[in-house]
């Protein structure tokens, strides 16, 4: 983030703020940041220091080095940045990366940040959809953070109807898409040639997506998986509804790794992350690539202006 505050003026961002530990950012960075104990402060200071509003209970910060005392601290902002997003002093919540080993010690009991986020809203977590998003590409996993072999049996008409509708939806309002273009991959290898491979695409996927249809969207497959991400194809679709984790995030990671962003749909509040881990192996190098950081920004900014006019 402090990266991204340094982009400011050449990527014309509106005011935001960070919400954790001034320590945290002195520890890696040598910039100015200005305390501020409301929202509506951050504007006035923006220009020259990155706001932050302080969440005590970590002044010890060795770089590349998580503690319990980090968890906590994380926790604790998380918490309270969801609360200023669902309360509408801010447009958009921008989610960091964060050590799930660590947050777990510490009572964390979510697959992510994405089911945390859900349901402080309020939402059940098959209610949004992980959107991962690049220049050329979007897509969203049906399935996320689970074993591939629990995969089959976890995959229902209805859960894919679920996402889909979610997806249709996210695209409309916020990226004002009114008829969304979208293909569904197989989950077996050639879209299980016609039950040879599987009978998962004729018993649920080719039923949820009859369903879709219903949705006033252009929804094709189920495509091969192999074949749906070359130019050509991602030149005919908005968005690639896959089915588990890998199927969605490899190609995404393939194709825009410094840039990718994870966007949460389905949310009272927009959501979004740059898509990438905690790379603890280079904290405090001055090495990160804020690309990726750069990215969730703009895209939070770009979306909820777009969302807001979408509502009007």
């Amino acid at each position: 983030m402090s990266k991204a505050w340094e982009a400011r003026r050449e990527r014309r961002f509106a005011p935001f703020f960070a919400v954790g530990s001034p320590e945290g950012f002195d520890a890696v960075w040598g910039g100015p940041l200005r305390l501020i104990s409301d929202p509506n402060q951050a504007a006035g200071v923006f220009d020259e220091a990155l706001p932050i509003i302080r969440v005590d209970g970590c002044t010890r910060v060795e770089p590349g080095t998580p503690t319990i005392e980090g968890a906590r601290c994380t926790m604790e902002a998380l918490e309270l940045a969801v609360g200023i997003a669902r309360s509408g002093t801010a447009a958009a919540l921008v989610t960091g990366p964060v050590s799930k080993a660590q947050l777990y010690a510490v009572g964390f009991t979510y697959p992510g940040q994405t089911e945390f986020v859900a349901e402080r809203c309020g939402i059940a977590a098959d209610m949004v959809a992980m959107m991962l998003l690049g220049p050329t590409l979007r897509t969203v996993p049906v399935t996320t953070h689970v074993a591939l072999r629990d995969v089959p049996a976890l995959l229902t008409i209805e859960l894919i109807v679920s996402k889909g509708r979610v997806l249709i939806r996210g695209l409309r309002r916020h990226f004002g898409i009114e008829r969304p273009r979208i293909v569904v991959a197989g989950l077996n290898p050639h879209a299980g040639e016609s039950g040879a491979l599987g009978r998962e695409e004729i018993e649920v996927v080719i039923p949820a997506i009859e369903r879709l249809r219903e949705e006033n969207a252009e929804i094709s497959g189920p495509h091969a998986p192999d074949t749906m991400f070359h130019a050509g194809m991602r030149a005919g679709y908005d968005a690639a509804l896959c089915l588990y984790h890998d199927q969605a995030l490899v190609p995404l990671k393939t194709l825009h790794f410094e840039e990718g962003v994870n966007m949460t749909l389905g949310l009272p509040i927009l959501r979004t992350a740059p898509d990438h881990g905690t790379a603890f192996a280079i904290a405090g190098r001055n090495a990160a690539d804020p690309g990726a950081m750069i990215a969730a920004i703009e895209t939070a900014q770009t979306c909820a202006l777009r969302a807001a006019e979408y509502s009007a």
